[in-house]
């Protein structure tokens, strides 16, 4: 779907492209439209459908450049696909015997008109066709029109083809000589507007298509609403055909004018770009290894790889083996044949839906032709924490969900097991590259917390030059990626890599330092930093305020990984104490849920249990979790919700009580809410419990600084470039959403950073 067949220049801005679109080709008829947009950022955009051919299943689209959003469509080629299309839309032609229609098209609403021709004159109407253009070279579809009509005329500014003049002159050659019946005109807005005027002198009956600004395209946005015998109409849903005399086309022209300066601007940027990069960059898609790895495959070669299946430990084995890694990575050969899936896009869908921006075709191509340390460099340029990206991150809602595979109902690019194999590759390698970094400054930024926001941040910064320190609550550095993550899922080695290349870069760390505690943001200031960084990560677990549930070995997820995570505390040398159960129930359904019950597994549980109120479909857990966990032998209770636990006479617990539950209408989330059903109850014995329902942030740097607003449920509230109310105080991660994926909290570091950045360099500048 959406894959275009064909592309024909008609001029060096004007383009035609043959979509695959069956569902729209078969219920297409002659002035519906479609809505277009090219990439996961783009615009939504309005064009006419041109024609449908529904043997083949396409549709036929003419574009014009006019903006950035129409030329990146029009960059597009035969191969490439559109990523969204949806239609038809609007009201359809209205078609009938009337006499003799004269149709007038200008300039790319030749386009859209042929099919409005071409019905009108199956319908036994005599059509006369009056096509306009500045000059011939811009003349289009003339032999199509001559074939569906009775006689063209064609209009040229220039005088360089058929008669010279505009088109109402055309127009009105025509009405001086034979009885008009009807007049149907389509192009820019106003060369309708004095078509109209035109045809209202002489009282001949005029529809115009409109070609306004829309949004939604469904009727929902307004943004399309223009005036029509003065009553408000949206050419989305009304139209986009009116009563041309009706229609206040000066009104129109001033909506229509609104983004003029915007566009003129993206377009400006696009051409400065465009001779930018006359010399191809041997990093651009266009480099010539890149395309010639285009051409060494067909797409539907590459298409028809299946996709890697990852390397893993033996469920029976793994699931008493706490520090081994479950997933074994790939081999360079299982690495090069998956990146071989990979289509290179024009424009990558994966590339947008990845939090921190990480080029991904560049980083996988250059896995396909073998230089793994190119592909590492790549991962590099974004990613501060590429090997624990490529173990941890939840590629199949973020990049992989974007990928092109998917609109063919084919498996996504394991990008995540590529990134994967790329960073192990070069640690494995002993040739660890570091980026490139900038002149020092000698400005000094602070960071609170070394959890991904605040890595990824102090790595952004540190390569813009700046003298940064990250200042550690705990004795170790890495915040969550040591504390929260089992060894099992993502090694402690590869967090101090990752972290050991920060510190090549020039990031200082501090541990133990609690800021709002050992030291105060004002001691900061008064220590010479010009810029903070708030990644102070979670905090205060959250608990269901259920009877006995405060009872012995009743304890949340946090406090357990960090016992057993942090502290090793499962290791006869730790001091750390940690309860062993044999019947463990985990309250909750995520990523740390699952993280804790596999661990429980590997601490000799006998029976571990996921206990969530939910369905499995509603799980927000990886799917990739939710698998190696029944692997190794966890039960799934869904749809059960603890309302009570029940202590021994020592105050351990020993029962718990479950409500069983069903799904009824779906929250604020989308998701089905869990509605109780009534008497329905179960009490199971275990010895052990893990809460897992969700942390709240931590609250010691938020209550210390004076005049710092705070958002929802104590988090800190934040711009859009994540800059607190304070000024060159800046906040991401936990501190900010309230939960977030490794990825997300690195993505609101690197946006912090490039905010920060700028704010820095224009107030030196003033």
């Amino acid at each position: 779907m959406n894959r275009i067949v064909s592309k024909e220049h008609f001029s060096a801005n004007v383009v035609k492209l043959e979509v695959e679109a069956p569902l729209i080709a078969r219920s297409r008829k002659a002035g519906h439209f479609v809505i277009v947009k090219v990439g996961e950022k783009g615009e939504r955009i309005p064009l006419t459908i041109a024609g449908a051919d529904t043997t083949k299943g396409t549709i036929t689209l003419v574009i014009q450049a006019v903006g950035g959003s129409s030329k990146k469509i029009c960059e597009l080629n035969a191969g490439d696909y559109i990523t969204d299309l949806v239609g038809p839309l609007g009201q359809a032609t209205h078609i009938e015997k009337v006499g003799t229609v004269v149709c007038a098209g200008g300039g790319v609403g030749v386009a859209p008109l042929l099919p409005i021709v071409e019905a009108f004159h199956k319908a036994g109407n005599r059509v006369i066709v009056v096509l306009a253009a500045r000059t011939k070279d811009l003349v289009i579809l003339e032999e199509q029109m001559r074939a569906n009509s009775d006689e063209v005329i064609v209009m040229t500014d220039d005088g360089s083809y058929g008669t010279k003049g505009l088109v109402t002159n055309g127009v009105e050659s025509v009405i001086n000589r034979e009885k008009v019946d009807l007049c149907v005109t389509i192009g820019p807005a106003v060369m309708m507007k004095f078509v109209s005027a035109l045809t209202k002198k002489y009282e001949i009956p005029t529809v115009a298509s409109l070609n306004t600004i829309m949004v939604d395209g469904t009727g929902m946005c307004g943004a399309c609403r223009i005036t029509v015998g003065g009553k408000t109409k949206f050419v989305c849903v009304d139209g986009p055909e009116f009563d041309g005399h009706q229609v206040n086309f000066d009104e129109m022209l001033k909506r229509m004018g609104a983004f003029k300066n915007i566009e003129r601007e993206e377009m400006h940027k696009l051409e400065s770009e465009c001779e930018a990069t006359k010399e191809i960059d041997e990093n651009s898609r266009n480099a010539a290894w890149r395309q010639e790895l285009r051409k060494s495959m067909k797409p539907k070669e590459r298409t028809a790889i299946p996709r890697v299946e990852m390397n893993e430990l033996d469920p029976e084995y793994r699931s008493h083996s706490r520090k081994e890694e479950v997933n074994q990575g790939l081999t360079a050969e299982q690495a090069v044949t998956e990146a071989k899936r990979c289509l290179d896009c024009a424009n990558p869908g994966c590339t947008e839906g990845c939090p921190v921006g990480i080029d991904i075709p560049r980083f996988i191509k250059n896995i396909e032709r073998g230089e793994f340390l190119e592909a590492a460099k790549t991962l590099k340029e974004t990613s501060a924490l590429p090997a624990v990206c490529g173990r941890v991150c939840p590629q199949e809602k973020q990049c992989e969900s974007k990928c092109i595979h998917l609109k063919m109902n084919e498996k996504p690019v394991a990008i995540g097991y590529l990134e994967r194999f790329a960073a192990d590759y070069e640690r494995e390698s002993g040739q660890i590259s570091v980026p490139v970094i900038a002149d020092k400054n000698g400005i000094k930024i602070a960071v609170i917390g070394s959890g991904p926001a605040g890595l990824a941040f102090a790595g952004d910064m540190a390569k813009f030059g700046y003298d940064v320190t990250v200042f550690e609550a705990l004795h170790e550095i890495g915040g969550v990626l040591k504390y929260g993550i089992p060894e099992f899922r993502l090694p402690n080695k590869i967090v101090d890599v990752e972290i050991d290349n920060l510190v090549k870069m020039g990031v200082n760390f501090i541990k133990d330092c609690i800021v709002g505690k050992t030291i105060s943001v004002e001691d900061l200031k008064a220590e010479g930093f010009k810029g903070i960084f708030v990644a102070s990560g979670a905090g205060l677990p959250n608990f269901m305020n259920i009877p006995g549930e405060n009872s012995i070995n009743i304890m949340s997820s946090n406090e357990y990984l960090t016992r057993v995570n942090l502290m090793d505390a499962a290791s006869e040398e730790s001091d750390t104490p940690v309860a062993f159960g044999k019947n463990v129930a985990v309250i909750g359904g995520g990523n740390t849920a699952m993280d804790s019950v596999r661990t429980a597994k590997r601490l000799g549980a006998e029976r571990a249990m996921i206990i969530y109120r939910r369905s499995e479909e509603e799980m927000p857990a990886r799917i990739e979790e939710v698998k190696h966990a029944k692997e190794e032998g966890v039960e799934f209770l869904t749809l059960h919700n603890p309302i009570e636990y029940i202590a021994d006479e020592q105050g351990c617990v020993k029962q718990v009580v479950l409500q069983k539950m069903e799904l009824g209408e779906p929250d604020a989330s989308g998701r089905r809410s869990p509605v109780p059903i009534p008497g329905a109850t179960e009490t199971i014995d275990i010895d052990l419990a893990i809460v897992s329902v969700g942390v709240s942030p931590n609250p010691i740097v938020p209550s210390s600084i004076k005049g710092l607003e705070l958002g929802r449920k104590g988090t800190i509230a934040v711009n859009d470039n994540m800059e607190s109310s304070i000024p060159m105080i800046y906040a991401g991660g936990d501190i900010v959403r309230g939960g977030a994926t490794v990825i997300l909290a690195m993505g609101d570091g690197r946006k912090a950073a490039a905010a920060m950045n700028e704010q820095l360099k224009a107030n030196a500048g003033n």
